[in-house]
């Protein structure tokens, strides 16, 4: 006869040392006995007689057991042990509540890590310790959805008008959500579903000086700077070099050949993913030479102010542009590529391609394709030594000569 939810609830153990069975049909009973009610279903699976535990009474109603029992007894009809089955469920959820996304997300990054820089690693490895892990960060990955994501990550950069850390930080949990896919973890990148929800991203314009007569007081003023050397050294190289201010501060006394007169960087530190070979003219040839009895016996050109074991703040070069009285509206560290790439252009008339193979852009071949490394080396070389030159002569006050025709 079948159970009733009467019967089930109001039925007690009777002091019965092996428990009291009620059975409901289907191989399905409850067991009472002094610690509780049981339901249990009993069944045959390769010829061995078993029983399988579905819950507990009043968590798993009446109903809910019966429902667990037919599910059981259809896996039985396809050939599946029921127990077999249950243990490997509570497996899957086991895992899933151990990969939450903190560690799935640092996993990832770990096993990443040579693609990055570590300035690079740093930065994203801080980007998701600050707003991501806190919020998502012990959710089972599994079990992230994307309003999850949107509403305690990337809406709570944006009330702070972090825009593009907001772009960057669901960038980066598609790469973790990502990798997760692939390790067996999630079934898909729910940043996806995101596309269309986040503020915009506004397009940044460095700041930089583009009149010759400006940008002669602009490079008398770094010559007449008397900061920390390390400072004063970076601070000349960069109108030189034509390089990012990440890439500059983290240059490396390994890359540089001082007598050959050449950078050469590893593709993992630049933009463009691919190594880029800065030749340098004499004057920079003279700053680092200068510089390499205090910082050449480490790993840093231009080191942390604080430790060698670090390079240079991100925001040391910027500061003292602010300190020489540059405002950040007027002139940036990364300005100085814009400063190079117009009057390279539009007052010396030096080729664009050349100025653009220097800047690490991407410049293609009549079929398309990326140039090498090396492409037009000495052609570069030489117009390198006519940059640093005319800034010397812009320098000491010397007359601007406008050689592009109109």
């Amino acid at each position: 006869m079948a159970l009733t939810d009467t019967f089930v609830k109001n039925t007690k153990h009777t002091g019965r040392p092996s428990g009291d069975k009620h059975a409901d049909g289907g191989g399905m009973y409850l067991l009472i006995n002094a610690g509780g009610k049981y339901w249990r279903m009993d069944y045959r699976f390769a010829e061995k007689r078993k029983t399988l535990a579905l819950g507990t009474y009043p968590e798993v109603s009446l109903l809910k057991a019966r429902q667990r029992r037919e599910k059981a007894r259809e896996l039985l009809a396809d050939g599946i042990d029921p127990s077999t089955a249950k243990q490997e469920e509570k497996a899957v959820k086991l895992a899933a509540a151990a990969n939450t996304f903190e560690v799935v997300a640092r996993d990832w990054l770990t096993k990443t890590k040579a693609n990055r820089a570590q300035v690079t690693q740093d930065k994203v490895t801080a980007w998701l310790e600050n707003d991501a892990f806190p919020y998502i960060g012990k959710m089972p990955i599994a079990d992230i959805g994307p309003r999850d994501v949107l509403e305690k990550v990337i809406r709570k950069v944006e009330a702070r008008a972090a825009i593009d850390t907001a772009h960057r930080l669901k960038q980066l949990c598609g790469q973790v959500f990502r990798f997760a896919v692939v390790s067996g973890l999630a079934d898909r990148d729910v940043t996806a579903d995101l596309r269309e929800a986040l503020a915009t991203k506004t397009t940044t314009h460095y700041a930089a000086i583009t009149d010759p007569k400006h940008l002669g007081q602009l490079m008398r003023s770094i010559f007449d700077y008397t900061g920390h050397p390390y400072t004063v050294a970076a601070l000349k190289m960069t109108p030189l070099v034509f390089l990012r201010p990440g890439e500059l501060r983290t240059a490396e006394w390994s890359e540089i050949d001082l007598d050959a007169a050449e950078w050469r960087i590893q593709g993992s530190k630049m933009k463009m993913k691919v190594d880029h070979i800065v030749p340098l003219s004499t004057q920079a040839v003279d700053i680092l030479r200068g510089i390499h009895p205090v910082t050449g016996h480490g790993r840093y050109v231009f080191p942390s102010l604080r430790t060698g074991e670090r390079p240079m703040s991100e925001n040391t070069i910027n500061a003292a542009l602010r300190g020489m009285g540059y405002a950040k509206e007027v002139h940036s560290a990364h300005g100085f590529r814009a400063t190079a790439r117009t009057i390279m252009d539009e007052v010396m008339g030096e080729r664009v391609d050349l100025i653009e193979h220097q800047l690490s852009h991407a410049v293609r071949d009549p079929n398309g394709r990326a140039y090498n490394r090396t492409a037009h080396l000495p052609a570069r070389r030489a117009m390198m030594q006519r940059w640093a030159d005319y800034l010397d002569k812009l320098r000491v006050g010397a007359e601007v000569i406008h050689i592009k025709a109109a």
